[in-house]
């Protein structure tokens, strides 16, 4: 007769074990399998390198030190941001076609959709979140619905325990590890699912009820290589204030002119960070989530890409709360910019195992820009109001810099309202014309974010939802 192992755990203490391993490979796993795809790795010696040169480069040319130097920086300057500008005119010229009819005729063989909702603290929102879920149009026995949830994050669990709900939720108690981020959760609930399209919502979400089915269906009619489908995404307190209706003007120049203009010209998505549908098989080859990325989303577009799939957009959109204080914007903005960091370094340096290069055209002018944009619009904006306020003769001097200046924000505008009209909503004149007073908010984010990308590179901002007092 065989002897047990003493060392070997129960039965029950396997299955309390079981958790807390797969928590940890949500954490680490990416980083260990795919160390040069992971934010983990920080900056390359090549890229360390690079880095201290331009700046070198950029102060021996800002200081005279270096003779020619400034006027062939600001050359190249121009002519990056030239290029910004005419994408953008390209993109408003370009007709938008989002998705495909809905049609019932192959509802007997729809596939299983697991939704995924990575929550911490959100409590207040629970039963609103629940109710949406509820509300969306797919067959009850094809969808699973997770909610991923801190293990300590108690009030939240209760919360969604005491929810009516008319279909089955799955609360997973996420144990405790680092980095706390919501891919890591998101990691540990894919391990559940059993779809075959994974999709990813937030809290605060409010999908249109048709979004599960169109993504369902554009699936069906696609080949294997659509990976993912984004819905676009904007806010439902959009008019709360000038800031959120700023907010939803970025949103909508995102969501409806400049992602469709990337998906016809075979670009990879700059994914946002719910209503997006991958592929369970796709996600799975590329690894999932990398936990140590706060921008989730948008480094798994590019890995995506780089593995040789595509991404593409449906038309039911998703409705979100935006921040609607200048704090939690200015914090969610800092780790959105820190993300856009770790992802241009990550994805602009050839890995083991990638079917694609860096596409250098797309990291530089989606991520790269909105870095750039970040860091200099405050700059340049005291350095053009400082020039006209008290150097005489500044504007007749200088005039080709200030045409350039409202030449960019005229077609950004352009570009807001056309991504308003197609969302179905007005913009305000008001609005359009104040828009250059938003972007300098952007410079402070962008320093923090350096900052912490330094010294706190995974923490993850918190944004608080259910603030708004509509329903």
């Amino acid at each position: 007769m065989a002897k047990e192992d003493p060392d070997k755990p129960a039965p029950d203490e396997a299955r309390a074990l079981r958790p807390r391993i797969w928590a940890s490979e949500a954490s680490q796993q990416f980083s260990r399998l795919h160390p040069d795809m992971s934010a983990r790795s920080g900056l390359s010696g090549r890229q360390v390198v690079g880095l201290a040169v331009a700046l070198l480069l950029l102060i021996a040319g800002l200081s005279g030190l270096i003779p020619g130097l400034k006027p062939a920086l600001l050359l190249l300057a121009g002519l990056f941001f030239t290029t910004t500008i005419l994408l953008r005119v390209l993109a408003l010229i370009m007709p938008a076609a989002h998705g495909k009819a809905v049609t019932g005729e192959r509802l007997a063989t729809l596939p299983r959709v697991t939704i995924i909702v990575a929550a911490y603290d959100e409590a207040r929102v629970m039963a609103e979140l629940l109710k949406r879920l509820m509300d969306l149009d797919y067959p009850d026995d094809r969808l699973q619905l997770i909610l991923a949830l801190e293990e300590h994050d108690t009030a939240t669990i209760n919360a969604a325990r005491a929810c009516e709900v008319t279909r089955q939720v799955t609360i997973l108690a996420t144990p405790p590890g680092e980095p706390r981020t919501k891919p890591r959760a998101l990691n540990f609930a894919l391990r559940h699912s059993r779809g075959e399209i994974i999709a990813v919502y937030d809290a605060e979400d409010r999908p249109s009820p048709d979004q599960v089915m169109t993504a369902a269906l554009t699936f069906q009619q696609a080949g294997p290589d659509l990976a993912c489908l984004q819905a676009p995404l904007n806010w439902y307190n959009r008019d709360k204030n000038w800031l959120t209706r700023q907010f939803a003007l970025e949103y909508a120049a995102h969501f409806r002119v400049m992602l469709p203009l990337f998906v016809r010209l075979g670009w990879p998505l700059p994914l946002g960070g719910t209503s997006n549908y991958f592929r369970a098989e796709a996600l799975r080859r590329v690894g999932g989530w990398d936990a140590h990325n706060v921008t989730e989303d948008a480094d798994l577009g590019f890995r995506l890409h780089r593995a040789g799939y595509r991404c593409d957009l449906i038309a039911p959109p998703t409705l979100e709360e935006a921040p609607f204080r200048v704090r939690p914007w200015f914090l969610q903005r800092t780790r959105w910019i820190k993300g856009y960091i770790q992802t241009f370094a990550v994805h602009s340096r050839k890995t083991i195992g990638a079917t694609r290069p860096p596409h250098w055209i797309a990291l530089s002018l989606t991520l790269g820009a909105a870095i750039a944009a970040a860091l200099l619009h405050l700059p340049f904006a005291a350095l053009s109001t400082l020039a006209l306020t008290q150097e005489p003769g500044a504007l007749r001097d200088l005039w080709p810099y200030y045409l350039f200046a409202v030449t960019g924000y005229a077609v950004a505008a352009a570009t807001a309202w056309l991504g308003m009209r197609r969302m179905g909503w007005t913009a305000r004149l008001f609005d359009l014309l104040t828009m250059p007073l938003y972007w300098p908010l952007l410079t402070p984010s962008a320093v923090r974010a350096l900052w912490q990308l330094a010294f706190n590179p995974y923490f993850w901002d918190k944004t608080e939802h259910g603030l708004t007092d509509e329903n």
